[in-house]
């Protein structure tokens, strides 16, 4: 395992989730008096970052990963970032459920890294 190549693709897809749930979720807390075109719009063009950096990062990763592996770093990553986004930007409070979603993402980082 190419290690070097699995941190350059996990810091490309921790970039790529914080314009992803910026873009996805934002809206809701700082456009919520526009219409959803001008929403939509911003978050496309958010979007953007998150494809610059997404789409590298899985070309990179890819190969030294497999897909499925490359899908389940996605998934930790996206809950990691949207966890404390939750909390500090949308001021949701944090909740015990996080936790139990955070350990059956465990058991599938288990599953699909085991054996490497």
């Amino acid at each position: 395992m190419n290690w070097s190549i699995v941190g350059q693709t996990a810091g490309l897809l921790v970039l790529s989730n914080i314009f992803m749930t910026m873009a996805w979720y934002g809206h809701l807390k700082d456009l919520r008096d526009k219409p959803w075109l001008i929403a939509a719009l911003i978050s496309w063009g958010i979007a953007l970052f998150e494809y610059l950096l997404q789409v590298p990062a899985n070309r990179i990763g890819y190969g030294t990963l497999s897909l499925p592996q490359l899908k389940i770093m996605q998934e930790v990553i996206t809950l990691l970032v949207f966890v404390p986004f939750l909390v500090v930007v949308m001021k949701q409070p944090l909740r015990l459920d996080f936790l139990w979603a955070a350990l059956c993402m465990v058991g599938a980082v288990y599953f699909v890294f085991r054996g490497i």
